[in-house]
């Protein structure tokens, strides 16, 4: 079994993942809903990588505020570049369940989250 660290690495490894997948589906013009879970995704797994690495246990959760409550109490705020952040959890649900019409989001923003949260993580970590 994997220790903290190792799930740690992983977590961060497919959040890189994602955010490549978000952008090089931005440049295909894929539609924004697609591009936007892989945005929510990036950040979830960047969120549980410090958690991971902290030996914080996360809920199987898509839930960013959440995640970034366990982040803040446990001693790793994020950027204040952040605060929005949590704007993206709806992509998750978004894209599971088929719903027609997802939030607002300016997708350039939303790559701006990714790229900030994996460096955080990177750094947290």
């Amino acid at each position: 079994m994997a220790n903290q660290r190792d799930l740690a690495e992983q977590l961060l490894g497919v959040a890189r993942d994602d955010d490549a997948a978000a952008r090089t589906l931005r440049e295909a013009e894929s539609p924004d809903s697609v591009v936007g879970f892989h945005c929510q995704q990036a950040v979830e797994k960047a969120l549980k990588a410090v958690l991971a690495a902290r030996s914080v246990e996360f809920p199987f959760t898509h839930d960013i505020g959440l995640l970034i409550q366990l982040c803040e109490d446990a001693g790793a705020p994020l950027p204040e570049a952040l605060a929005d952040v949590d704007r993206l959890t709806p992509f998750a649900v978004h894209m599971r369940y088929g719903a027609i019409f997802g939030p607002d989001l300016d997708l350039a923003v939303a790559l701006g989250w990714v790229a900030e949260t994996v460096s955080w993580a990177e750094q947290s970590i």
